[in-house]
Parts: structure tokens; sequence; C-alpha cells
């Protein structure tokens, strides 16, 4: 997911918290990769963990905190697939393409960088864009300024297939991109639990490795079931998950559509922004909406809580300090690029809200 992508265009809110006019753009970039939390010394992360479906719900999320540490991802066993090419797939832009050569990949965004490393290709890709954090994607060019594509940077880089979200943009460069004679292949962007698997498999299959593709959602699947598993019985407290960026004034409460939504409901949370009516993926935040929605806990990445001063300036916005969230001061991060990745690490993002959730 690339939500901080998604809400760079979102005009700023100054002078508190009132309402104002939003226009909200929400694509969610898949953006997530690795997947068991095991260590990294210990080879086969998807066997351990997957193994340990009994294990405490505490335990689970050290391990899950231990491999997103690392930054590291978790490739599927054994010998990298070896592509079996030609094959022609359906673009999300209502195209069919035809990827000849897989040998020089591109993805234009973190969560399918992410799907390809951990399919065994990643010494096959030959850049990044600026969502793609994790250590393995860190000394390959970025093609990105800011969060546009520069055509230019892409094609100096000689890709034979380029994989991207519909939202990626702008519209110019990929057309300059497919103008140029490269395939380009685009993705819906992901917003839910259950497009992990479908952007994996359309991802495996573009790049002529579908058997890799099933055996990676299957590794997911059983992770996935695992951590949800954990969930404590009978406890269902509400979450909140709110973006903000304090410098640029932006401050956000996540609804239905999110992406966040998805996640609170398999870590068996209820969200509150969706309980609370909010048709739309992000509406502008009010203390009002906050005081009604009653959070437990709030959600947020990282860089968010960092940009309003840590947990003693979130309780100085005006309606947090009046939520049980905010009286408790329960506020749950994960960083930026992991949360809201719908990838090959989103069990491990599972494991870990359902820990800090259901925490008393």
């Amino acid at each position: 997911m690339r939500l901080p992508d998604r809400c760079r265009k979102l005009p700023s809110r100054r002078g508190g918290l009132a309402p104002v006019v939003l226009a909200v753009a929400l694509l969610t970039a898949a953006c997530g990769g690795g997947s068991s939390p095991s260590s990294p010394e210990s080879g086969s992360g998807s066997e351990s963990r997957s193994g340990a479906s009994a294990a405490s719900a505490g335990e689970r999320a050290a391990a899950a905190e231990k491999q997103l540490a690392t930054n590291t991802l978790v490739p599927l066993e054994g010998k990298a697939p070896a592509p079996e090419l030609p094959v022609t797939v359906d673009s999300s832009d209502g195209r069919r393409v035809t990827v000849k050569d897989a040998s020089r990949i591109l993805p234009l965004n973190g969560g399918v960088a992410e799907i390809v490393f951990t399919l065994g290709l990643g010494d096959r890709v030959v850049g990044r864009d600026i969502t793609a954090t994790f250590e393995e994607a860190k000394k390959l060019p970025q093609v990105t300024r800011a969060h546009d594509v520069s055509a230019e940077s892409v094609l100096s880089l000689k890709p034979t297939v380029v994989l991207a979200d519909t939202d990626t943009g702008p519209k110019e460069a990929i057309d300059q991109i497919r103008g140029a004679g490269v395939p380009v292949v685009a993705l819906d962007p992901a917003t839910e639990l259950s497009d992990v698997s479908t952007r994996t498999t359309r991802i495996a299959e573009a790049l002529g490795v579908p058997s890799a593709g099933k055996a990676l959602n299957a590794r997911i699947d059983k992770d996935l079931a695992a951590a949800r598993a954990a969930v404590p019985p009978g406890s269902r407290p509400k979450v909140a998950f709110l973006y903000m960026r304090g410098s640029a004034a932006v401050y956000l409460m996540g609804g239905k559509g999110s992406g966040a939504d998805s996640l609170i409901a398999a870590a068996g949370a209820v969200d509150a922004g969706v309980e609370a009516g909010l048709d739309k993926p992000f509406t502008p935040l009010t203390s009002e909406a906050l005081v009604s929605a009653r959070p437990d806990v709030i959600l947020m990445m990282d860089k968010g809580l960092e940009s309003v001063g840590g947990v003693d300036g979130l309780v100085d916005i005006p309606g947090i300090r009046e939520t049980p969230a905010g009286v408790d001061r329960r506020v749950v991060t994960l960083e930026d690029g992991v949360l809201l990745s719908f990838g090959p690490r989103t069990p491990l993002v599972i494991d870990i809200l359902v820990d800090r959730i259901h925490a008393g």
C-alpha cells in the first residue's frame, strides 16, 4: 500500500481540526513483502512460523517484530524459479500485455517489489521506486522523484518488463515507457487482505512463474491463519486508524476502504471509523468525530506519530484525550512501508496487531 503516495495531494488543514473539504483519491499500494518472523539465521522462516500456530500472541508478536527489525525479506525456499515465457496477461488498465523477457524487472511500487523479491526473482530487479525501503532494494537506483515516475530514469535501466499500479504516474511517463516498447503490466491497488493473494498470483503469472506464486500464497495463507488463531476469545476492541502528517497539517481518520479496516478486522477488532459511519477511506479528523467513535486503541504509522510529537503530542490534539485510547495512551504504530503493504509481510503485521490491540 502506498498510503503516503496516495495522500500526498490531500489539502493541508491548518488552524486546528475544523472540517475542510478534501478530495480523497485513495488508492492503496500493495506494499509489503517478506513473511516469517523467525530469526534471519533460521533460513526457513516460513516453516518455523507456520508450524507454531499454537504460540501465544505475545510470542508471535515478538518473533514478528524481530523479523521486521531486520527490514529484510524471506524468499521462498529452494532454487529460484525460472520464468517460462512468453506469456500474455491482462493489465488492469484494460490492455493485454505480452511479456517475453523477465531478465530486467522494474517494479514501480514497493509492495510489488517485495512480492518479486519474495518469489525469488530479486536478482533480476534493476530499479526501485521510493516506497521500496526494504534492505534488498536499497542499493538499487531510484526511478521516482518524490512519488512521480521519471520515464527517462526508467528507460535508462533498460527494463524488459515494468510492473505498476493503476495509480502509478504521471500517465505521460507510463505512456512514454510503453511507447519505447517496454511491456507495462498495471495492477489494481491493494486495499484489503484478500488483495494479497490476488496480486501475488498476477505478478507471478506476468513473470512466468505461476507455480512460485501458488507456493507463496500457500505460505502467506498458512501464516495468516496462524496469526488470526491467536486472537483472544471475546475480545473486540475498537481501533481508530489515524493518518497524520503534522508538518503538513494533515489529520485524517480511516473509514471504509482505508486498507487499515481490513487489517483491524483480521486482527479480531472493530474499526472505529467504519462503526461510526465513515463511508470514505479517509475523512478529515474532528474532535467531535473522535469523541463519538470512542476508540479503545489508536493505530498509526511510525512517521505519523513522530510528526505530531509522539504520544505526548498526540494526546494534546483536540478530541484525543477524551477517548478511551487517549486516556489510556494506547497507541499502536508500525513502520510506514509495512503497515498497509498488503504483501508477503502482512502476516507479521497481523501478528503484531493481534498482540498489541488486545493487550489489556
